[in-house]
């Protein structure tokens, strides 16, 4: 076996057990979990149950509000108004029992390509999965649960009937007893919706309250992916550090005894957020800057709900005196260039709530670049191909070096083959003959495995891109090639996308055997990339490399399309490279020749 194909046979095992291997080899950190502080109990009016945790310096959370929802949902009154969102974006209502944002749908996104019907971001109590946002005041000093309002408060409407970017609704609630509560909601163009809670103590006491934000999610989400590559579940932002919780993992959390409720509370000093990430979509908590809040990302296991809060610091109200709070909410879609807006507007580390992963320093950027090229070309088909040809062009003075040393070792192959002859059965005498040969003709035989290996984790940068942004959702190249973050739609099954029916269910048996055209693609590339070379004399070695492209035709068939047209495409452009860097020195391939001699019959023993 010569050291070449020793090379190729070595650099495309490492291939696959990368490919297969990295995520059991390499698992991710495990977050880290804050340690949950001492709490006070703080009671739900309707129920008499323990609700709320909190710091007796900064009351907390009405912790378990939202999850009273759960019992109300059918009780809530039918003729209680609700107010309509209308946005160029957003479409959606507000309910005025508990002020709660729970309709929400985005007008830009469709559920699928053969389904017009808008994508659904929040829901309220009573249908399945409900998701929705909640705001209030946890009592302190001088007040009982009921003097402040909850998830069963019924508001009224002091200003605005439908909440635009240029028109924001105001709510307002007095609790007979000299409080007087107002919730101003206000929306931009985007996804970003303010909440400015306000209240004003009429009364002759003074009384201390704590204003917060839920997020709370009736059962896992109904679409979760559960995928490994994707992270699905709590995502939070802590005075500069990230973390990222999985559903699976919150029922883990510790338990506080004040409630029963499984919870992971972090004290957030000066700059944070949390909420829940889907695959493209978000909803996010997100106290002004500068302001210290409680993070808590809590399981109640009873009702099955799962919540993220924003607790805020405890405030004093002295008779005459009127104080309030502003956060926002972001509920909409990833979109990087959105999300980057709103970190430019001071929402620290916003981008990071897109899951980069591991391999951010190349995921980061590859995202830029194809989304900067995208722009001009107006094709992300096209685009993942001219990003192919900048990540080659980055590469080329490394593949040039190995191409070249690939051409020596062409050259070497006469006095190799002479150095086998003398040296016989003695391998230790041929691998020092061959040594010497390399050393004294300046030949590294491993050159040729390093661009391989350096595809590797550019592969799966790129895989991560086209899987985790929503840029690539519904992302059209041509013809049949309308979704490029979904397999390959075509089959003969459609006769390769030119009938109109379907092709078999992406990730079925039947898809993965009968494969499309840029499966097909692929395997031809892999197979004309391989004829650069003739084929290895030793049987083994041959059957290997026969089969090798039509493995990993059908081993990535069933790949998001936009992968595969990155494969394909560098494919090309390295035979391209191979073969005219080959030529520049002095070694012509006979890719026909070893095409043809691919094909020839082996003939029978005996046979003359």
């Amino acid at each position: 076996m010569d050291d070449q194909n020793k090379n190729l046979i070595l650099a495309t095992a490492l291939s696959f057990l990368v490919i297969l291997g990295w995520f059991m080899l390499f698992p991710p950190p495990e977050p880290e979990t804050a340690p949950a502080t001492e709490v006070s109990e703080i009671t739900d009016p309707s129920t008499g149950a323990p609700i709320a945790s909190a710091p007796a310096a900064a009351p907390a959370s009405d912790a378990d509000t939202a999850a009273q929802g759960t019992a109300t949902a059918a009780q809530e009154p039918s003729d209680l108004p609700r107010l309509a969102i209308d946005t160029p974006r957003l479409q959606g209502s507000i309910s005025l029992l508990g002020g709660r944002i729970d309709e929400l749908f985005l007008k830009d996104y469709k559920v699928a390509l053969d389904n017009d019907d808008t994508v659904q971001m929040l829901s309220p109590v009573g249908v399945p999965s409900a998701y929705y946002a909640l705001y209030g005041w946890a009592p302190g000093q001088g007040l009982a649960f009921e003097d402040v309002p909850g998830a069963n408060t019924a508001w009224q409407v002091r200003s605005g009937e439908t909440l635009t970017p240029d028109s924001p609704v105001i709510l307002t609630w007095d609790n007979g007893k000299g409080l007087t509560f107002e919730r101003q909601i206000e929306i931009d163009a985007d996804y970003m919706f303010q909440i400015t809670q306000s209240v004003v103590n009429n009364g002759s006491g003074t009384v201390s309250m704590a204003p917060y934000g839920i997020l709370a999610r009736h059962g896992e989400p109904q679409d979760l992916k559960n995928f490994f590559i994707l992270h699905e579940g709590v995502v939070a932002m802590s005075d500069g550090e990230l973390s990222e919780i999985d559903y699976s993992d919150m029922p883990d959390f510790d338990v506080l005894p004040s409630e029963g409720a499984r919870a992971e509370v972090t004290q957030v000093g000066e700059n944070g957020w949390i909420g829940f990430t889907d695959h493209y979509w978000m909803s996010t908590l997100i106290p002004a800057p500068g302001t210290a809040f409680k993070s808590v990302a809590k399981y109640d296991e009873s009702r099955d709900i799962y919540q993220t809060e924003a607790v805020l610091p405890t405030q004093t109200v002295a008779p005459g005196q009127t104080i309030n709070a502003t956060t926002q909410l972001f509920a909409g879609a990833k979109e990087w260039e959105t999300i980057r807006t709103y970190q430019r507007g001071g929402v620290e580390g916003f981008v990071d709530s897109i899951d980069w992963g591991w391999f951010f320093f190349l995921t980061k950027p590859i995202f830029w670049l194809l989304h900067e090229i995208n722009k001009l070309i107006g094709n992300m088909g096209w685009s993942i191909i001219g990003l192919t040809l900048i990540i080659k062009a980055i590469l080329f003075p490394l593949a040039y070096k190995s191409y070249v040393s690939m051409a020596k070792m062409k050259e070497l192959q006469p006095q190799m083959e002479k150095l086998k002859e003398a040296a016989g059965d003695d391998r230790q005498k041929m691998q020092q003959g061959m040594m010497e040969l390399y050393k004294k003709e300046k030949v590294n035989p491993a050159a040729g495995c390093l661009p391989i290996l350096l595809q590797i984790p550019i592969f799966f940068s790129l895989y991560k891109v086209i899987f985790v942004t929503i840029e690539l959702r519904q992302a059209a190249f041509f013809g049949p090639f309308q979704d490029l973050s979904m397999p390959d739609p075509t089959s003969i099954m459609n006769f390769f996308g030119l009938m109109p029916w379907g092709a078999p269910e992406p990730g079925s048996l039947m898809a993965t055997v009968l494969i499309g055209i840029l499966p097909l693609l692929l395997g031809i590339s892999m197979f004309l990339q391989q004829k650069l070379n003739p084929a290895p004399t030793d049987p083994t070695q041959k059957m290997i490399f026969a089969w090798m492209p039509w493995v990993f035709m059908f081993m990535l068939g069933s790949f998001a399309s936009g992968l595969v047209v990155y494969w394909i495409a560098n494919n090309t452009i390295t035979f391209a490279q191979q073969y005219l860097i080959m030529r520049s020195q002095g070694y012509t391939p006979d890719v026909f020749g070893n095409i043809k001699s691919s094909f020839k019959r082996k003939p029978k023993e005996g046979a003359e």
